[in-house]
């Protein structure tokens, strides 16, 4: 039995509470919890009967309680705050998009072998039930040989410019919050795309709003996502093999169903997940046994050096559409 590692969160946002949420709900060990605020931090300690609230990350990073940490900063602090974690010997679990950049993703994984600890990028749609499935039918060849996936993560959020979603300082845009997903997802049927073609339309705050992005690989396969911060639409998926099709349910990325169908559409087999809570527990699970297992280097489903290429991809997408974030080069 794989052994529990004792959990730290840092920061206390809405991410952080889904998360926690759902490591309480499926019984994870979590010791301690940091914010910049004492009073938030002893509220989010009440709120999921955590015993330790820190006024200070300073505080929860030195904490000999605590064995692995979650960031839950903002984009332009993932970075520091998974460098901070690593210095201070713990396995981090970095929210997604691993960091802002390229480079600041270089520096977290090479900190992170250097001092001998994991750290993995929270990219939790991988470690989900219906991902493992769709992985495992498309390893046993039983779609033919994949060629296309099709995506879409669109939501209708806050239009207020100082949200955020909204704020070049803060990393805002549909890519990095919305377009990560079906980006990793790509990067998880194909590997490394060969061409990027993007364009994007843009708010008054010079965030990205919309942003479509085709990937061509070789042997002519095709990844096709789009992401929206303005828009609602399906946020199903499509993967098209030579042999048959998946297709899965809204909302793709999180718990949901699929179909195997063939081309003479019959339906070959049907999923649906069951799943307790959210799900987001699975990629600490999977973390869990990595450390467990010696495996520093983030394992077969999202290797800490995948994490870092796909960052170079965001950052070709930034520069085709001419996106930068404020201190960047």
């Amino acid at each position: 039995m794989t052994a529990r590692l004792r959990w730290g969160i840092l920061a206390t946002g809405g991410i952080a509470r889904l998360f926690t949420s759902d490591l309480r709900l499926n019984g994870f060990d979590v010791r301690a919890v940091g914010s910049r605020s004492t009073e938030s931090a002893r509220a989010f300690a009440e709120e999921f009967g955590i015993a330790t609230a820190h006024g200070s990350y300073d505080a929860l990073l030195a904490d000999p309680e605590v064995d692995a940490i979650y960031v839950a900063t903002p984009h332009p602090w993932h970075a520091a705050s998974a460098l901070a974690a690593i210095e201070a010997g713990k396995h981090v679990l970095v929210e997604k998009p691993f960091t802002l950049n390229e480079a600041e993703a270089r520096v977290v994984a090479d900190a992170a072998r250097d001092r001998g600890v994991l750290v993995l990028e929270a990219m939790w749609t991988r470690y989900l039930p219906h991902m493992v499935r769709i992985r495992e039918i498309i390893a046993s060849g039983a779609i033919g040989e994949v060629r296309t996936m099709i995506a879409d993560h669109t939501q209708k959020l806050s239009d207020d410019p100082s949200h955020r979603l909204n704020a070049l300082d803060l990393g805002g845009g549909a890519l990095l919050d919305l377009g990560i997903y079906p980006v990793s997802f790509a990067w998880d049927l194909f590997g490394a795309p060969a061409v990027i073609q993007s364009t994007a339309i843009f708010k008054e705050t010079g965030a990205d709003a919309q942003i479509a992005v085709q990937f061509g690989y070789a042997e002519g396969r095709i990844a096709s996502t789009f992401s929206a911060s303005d828009a609602r639409g399906p946020n199903r998926a499509l993967v098209l093999g030579t042999e048959a099709r998946i297709e899965i349910d809204g909302v793709w990325y999180t718990p949901t169903s699929f179909r195997v169908i063939g081309h003479d559409d019959v339906v070959i087999e049907e999923f649906a997940s069951d799943v307790n809570g959210r799900g987001m527990h699975y990629q600490a699970a999977a973390m869990e046994e990595l450390v467990a297992a010696g495996r520093l280097d983030g394992g077969d489903v999202l290797p800490t050096e995948e994490s870092v290429a796909i960052m170079g991809t965001l950052d070709r997408i930034r520069a085709e559409i001419g996106l930068r974030y404020p201190g960047e080069g």
